[in-house]
């Protein structure tokens, strides 16, 4: 992860060993049952209230000092931006990074471990929600999953390893056997994420370490994944993230290693992405660990996690999806904003802080793209990654 990030997971992934031989991951059960807490606090919400408030999943690492239990279970109010806790689905080791299912049923987390897996929850009524099982991704720590459109593929990025897994997603929600496992080459490959092209047509995954994004076409049919193209940036930036504009010609790479971000145009016939000269976050002196971007469902609007400040950046965006102009920079309310996401409305964006254990709200205004705290930050362990359905 570059540095500051790239260090915290080396010392991560030495002391795996150690953890799977002593035992750590909780087992089912142990604890208080988080369905009965889920489910008391189903029976207090007023009605007049249950419309607005949410569900979110949270991610985390089990296997740190101080880590969490497994996924975190909460609900958050999507007038306020206040989280309130329900309760944890345990037996999930490290599940650090969480994707749902479009039909919202399903909900998967990367096992980001030596031994990589990726692992399908059932969603059910009440906070009854059931392990289906786990499924190996072939490779080491698995940082990133998201699923295809369709619903049938499940794509997953091992950055330990530098490879992309794919996995068939029965009608139950439980994964099948892996149909496919692409190992990068290079010197020294790290798969950071897996996305679908807004226009279903490709697959796009970023390699970190080799400063480079792959763009792959996925056989629908039988779940393998055949490289058209590549796009090679600057050497040394460490591309991590990338997110699309909502036209789908253009998207925005977050450059870990040299706090940039990247305009890269972007062609549907071909799935081939041009990127453009890298760019300032704003941060100033210092090294930020750019860690991910989102943009509004308007498309007006972008916005940046810096680590090493402990900032959010705000782009207005410009022609089309074509330019970001940089805004301003906002304190994010927490230490090492690992990851940001918006809720489904677009008017609250979710920061999970790895290092301070919390995740924080802040309100987005649709008119100008202002952020506003919405509140104190909730606290959870080792907060990796904040889903808001």
């Amino acid at each position: 992860m570059g540095n500051v990030g790239e260090t915290d997971r080396r010392r991560f992934l030495q002391g795996l060993s150690a953890v799977a031989a002593a035992a750590v991951l909780p087992a089912c059960g142990a604890a208080e049952d988080p369905g009965s807490r889920a489910r008391s606090q189903a029976a207090v919400t007023p009605t007049s209230r249950a419309r607005r408030i949410r569900p979110l999943y949270l991610g985390t690492y089990t296997s740190v000092d101080g880590g969490g239990r497994g996924i975190g279970v909460a609900a958050y109010d999507e007038t306020t931006g206040r989280i309130t806790g329900a309760g944890v689905v345990e037996g999930v080791g490290d599940p650090s990074y969480l994707a749902v299912h479009p039909s919202g049923r399903t909900l998967y987390a990367v096992n980001e471990r030596e031994d990589g897996a990726v692992t399908a929850v059932r969603i059910a009524g009440g906070g009854r929600h059931q392990v289906l099982g786990s499924r190996s991704t072939g490779g080491a720590a698995p940082a990133h999953l998201s699923v295809h459109p369709t619903g049938r593929w499940l794509l997953s990025a091992n950055y330990g390893s530098g490879s992309l897994a794919v996995h068939p997603i029965e009608d139950s929600g439980a994964l099948g056997e892996r149909t496919d496992l692409v190992r990068h080459t290079g010197t020294s490959p790290h798969a950071h994420q897996i996305v679908t092209s807004p226009d279903r047509g490709h697959v796009l995954a970023v390699d970190l370490g080799n400063d480079t994004v792959y763009t792959y076409r996925l056989d629908t049919r039988a779940g393998t994944l055949t490289e058209v193209s590549r796009a090679t940036v600057r050497p040394g930036s460490g591309p991590r993230h990338l997110t699309f504009h909502p036209s789908g010609r253009h998207a925005y790479l977050a450059n870990e290693l040299d706090n940039t971000v990247t305009v890269c145009a972007y062609d549907p016939a071909t799935g081939t992405l041009r990127p453009g000269e890298p760019q300032s976050t704003g941060t100033g002196p210092g090294t930020s660990y750019p860690a991910q971007l989102v943009v509004t469902l308007n498309g007006m609007y972008a916005y940046h996690a810096n680590r090493g400040p402990n900032t959010l950046t705000r782009y207005a965006v410009e022609a089309g999806g074509a330019r970001l102009r940089l805004l301003d920079t906002v304190p994010v309310g927490g230490d090492f904003p690992r990851q940001i996401a918006l809720s489904p409305s677009g008017g609250l964006l979710f920061a999970a802080n790895q290092r301070s254990g919390t995740v924080t709200v802040l309100h987005v205004d649709a008119r100008t793209g202002e952020l506003r705290p919405a509140g104190e930050a909730f606290r959870f362990p080792a907060a990796a990654c904040a889903l808001p359905l």
